[in-house]
């Protein structure tokens, strides 16, 4: 069965009784005489069951109990005792005994109170799984991954989401960084909180002072009416602070204060307001080269970088790519009413081979790109359209501009001959899957030198 269990029992007898009636069951039985035996055993293996004397000396079954379950929380516990009374009993299951037996007991009392707890602590465990998966899920779920880095990534998040530990979340453009932080928010027990986000670099510095820390009335021109700012607005929540690299200094001074007092002062009051945030930031800036240059505070680095998260680029993380992109395909085919069931093999070939620059960002804009163009049912290698300047230099030569047209051409070609087969050469069909009139449709087909029959598409020769 699979199942350890540790016999305590101070009675010689009783431990060979016990050892026998157990090991014909083939449960792995071992054996201990004493409390502190049991103890040593404990630190040196797990078990799922143990069987133990309620009165020994020098350690109680009662206390090797409260011990036990100290150190392995899911083992069961079951106690025999000669000296069996209500009270003992009561207090015996309080304290997280699963079974309570008095002596004498016979072998098939012993061998249903085993099954029973045997059966309970798998179960426990079963139900503990289960809401760990659930809760991986319903927290992560909008973060599709497979590769082992993304996984590490995910693990990482769970140990650091309850607490309310300031992260910084570092990667490349596109990369996915706004989804991290989203799932740490989730996975908090603030998450019934808001989650406001912020990008630092669309703002002018004064205006991001406003937008973070407030304003009262009359602080500049243009403040006709008090405004409460983000960290207000994020109270009992979560303040994402995007590209937190841009900052000016100023701003990088203010929010220090703020994270080491846990308070703002709006701009233009003299009174300082304690706010309730949790905050998480992330930039694809290099922020150890930019603090050699003197453009990003160390001090708030460190405040910043409690934990760091880094999020690795999509071309380190290739086992993604396949679950990404049918992940997109249907978003998309289900956004525009497409008939898409499948990715070609050449095309997700060529989606594993494309070095993807622009990350996971640059994926759900081919994907999508590819969608619209794409008959059915299938995405075709034709549909993708990849970066010319990604290619080269990925190594590849680099095309001249001639080539680069022809190369579009072909593309386009293979797309609209596509269509028309599956429509068995109907315009109007083939125009409806495409998402364009017909009359764009004939004029396509005269641009790129293609008529059709009343069978499929042939080039013009």
């Amino acid at each position: 069965m699979g199942y350890r269990i540790l016999v305590v029992d101070d009675e010689e007898n009783m431990r060979k009784l016990l050892h026998r009636v157990l090991t014909k069951e083939s449960y792995e039985v071992r054996m201990a005489e004493s409390g502190s035996e049991a103890l040593r055993l404990l630190r040196e293996e797990e078990f799922d069951l143990i069987i133990s004397d309620l009165v020994m000396p020098v350690l109680s079954g009662m206390d090797l109990m409260r011990e036990a379950k100290s150190r392995q929380t899911d083992v069961q516990f079951i106690l025999i005792t000669a000296h069996g009374t209500i009270g003992s009993a009561v207090e015996a299951m309080k304290a997280g005994a699963f079974d309570y037996l008095t002596k004498p007991v016979g072998k098939e009392e012993i061998l249903r109170a085993v099954h029973k707890a045997l059966q309970f602590g798998q179960l426990r465990q079963e139900v503990r799984k289960l809401r760990a998966e659930l809760r991986t899920r319903q927290e992560f779920k909008e973060i599709v991954f497979a590769s082992k880095e993304m996984e590490s990534v995910l693990k990482l998040i769970d140990k650091i989401a309850d607490s309310q530990a300031t992260v910084l979340i570092l990667g490349e453009s596109g990369t996915g960084k706004e989804l991290v932080a989203r799932a740490i928010h989730e996975a908090n027990r603030q998450r019934k909180g808001p989650f406001v986000a912020v990008d630092c670099s669309a703002l002018p510095e004064h205006l991001l002072q406003s937008e973070l820390f407030g304003h009262v009335k009359g602080a500049f021109t243009g403040a006709v009416k008090d405004n409460k700012g983000l960290f207000l607005a994020a109270s009992g929540g979560t303040l994402f602070l995007d590209e937190i690299g841009n900052i000016a200094p100023p701003v990088q001074l203010n929010l220090l204060r703020v994270l080491q007092e846990r308070e703002i002062k709006p701009v233009g009051s003299v009174q300082s307001m304690r706010v309730d945030v949790r905050v998480l930031a992330a930039t694809n800036v290099d922020l150890e080269r930019a603090m050699r240059e003197g453009k990003f505070r160390r001090d708030l680095y460190y405040r910043l970088s409690v934990v760091a998260v880094q999020v690795p680029p999509l071309r380190a993380r290739r086992a993604d790519l396949a679950p990404l992109a049918y992940h997109f395909m249907n978003k998309y085919a289900a956004a525009y009413q497409k008939q898409l069931t499948d990715i070609s093999p050449a095309a997700l070939s060529a989606i594993s081979e494309y070095p993807w620059p622009g990350n996971v960002r640059e994926l759900e804009n081919v994907i999508e790109r590819a969608v619209l163009l794409s008959p059915g049912p299938h995405i075709e290698e034709p549909a993708l359209a990849f970066s010319p300047s990604a290619l080269t230099d990925a190594g590849d030569a680099a095309p001249s501009r001639e080539t680069l047209r022809q190369m579009s051409r072909e593309k386009e070609k293979e797309v609209l001959l596509a269509a028309l087969r599956q429509a068995g050469g109907n315009r109007s069909q083939a125009a409806k899957q495409l998402g364009i009139s017909r009359s764009s449709l004939y004029n396509k087909l005269k641009e790129l030198d293609l008529r059709e029959a009343d069978g499929p598409a042939r080039p013009i020769h």
